[in-house]
C-alpha cells in the first residue's frame, strides 16, 4: 500500500493497521511481538483465536493491530509495505487438494500525538490517506485430497503400530 498522510509539527503521527484475518488464517502474537523487540512496529495486538492447532472449521475470526511509526519514512520520502507473518489452519478436505482464502484490504488510521503531552493523550483524525487500492490477495492453502483418506489413514495406523511395537520391544530387551 503507498500512503501519503500529512505529517503536523510537534506531533508524533503513527499509523494503525488493522487487518481483519480471514477464517482459516491466524497471527502468531509471540512472533509479531518479536517485530516490537526489535523495533519494527511501536506496537501490536491480536484479537481472536490465537490457537494454531484449531482446524479451520472449529475457529473463529481474528484481527491484527499495528502501530507503525511514520516520522522516520516521511523524512525518507518512500512508500511503505507491511509484511506480516500469518499462519494457515488446517483446512477441511478438498476433492481440488487446495482451500482459497481471500483477503480483504486492511483499514488504516493516522493517531496524531503531542510530543510533549501524557502517553494516554492523543488525537484521532480521520482523513482519506489516498491510499492506493490493492488488488484481492488470494492464498491457495493445500490441504487434503478426500480421495486419498482411507490409505493415508491406513498408512498412519500401520506406521504409528509399527513404531509402538519397536518402542515396547526394544524396552523389553533392555530390562
Amino acid at each position: 500500500m503507498a500512503i501519503n498522510p500529512p505529517l503536523i509539527d510537534g506531533y508524533d503521527a503513527n499509523l494503525v493497521i488493522i487487518e481483519k484475518l480471514p477464517s482459516g488464517v491466524f497471527a502468531d502474537p509471540f512472533e509479531l511481538q518479536h517485530f516490537v523487540e526489535r523495533k519494527v512496529f511501536l506496537d501490536v495486538a491480536v484479537f481472536g483465536d490465537t490457537n494454531l492447532e484449531l482446524p479451520s472449521a472449529l475457529s473463529n475470526r481474528s484481527a491484527v493491530e499495528i502501530h507503525f511509526d511514520l516520522q522516520p519514512r516521511k523524512s525518507m520520502g518512500c512508500n511503505l509495505v507491511v509484511e506480516l507473518p500469518l499462519h494457515a489452519r488446517y483446512p477441511p478436505l478438498d476433492t481440488s487438494g487446495y482451500a482459497t482464502v481471500e483477503f480483504r484490504s486492511p483499514d488504516l488510521l493516522v493517531r496524531y500525538r503531542k510530543k510533549e503531552t501524557h502517553l494516554g493523550s492523543c488525537i484521532w483524525v480521520f482523513k482519506n490517506l489516498d491510499a492506493a487500492p490493492l488488488e484481492k490477495a488470494v492464498w491457495r492453502v493445500p490441504c487434503g485430497d478426500d480421495a486419498h483418506m482411507g490409505f493415508v489413514s491406513s498408512l498412519t495406523f500401520v506406521s504409528a503400530l509399527v513404531c509402538s511395537m519397536s518402542i515396547v520391544l526394544a524396552a523389553s530387551l533392555i530390562s
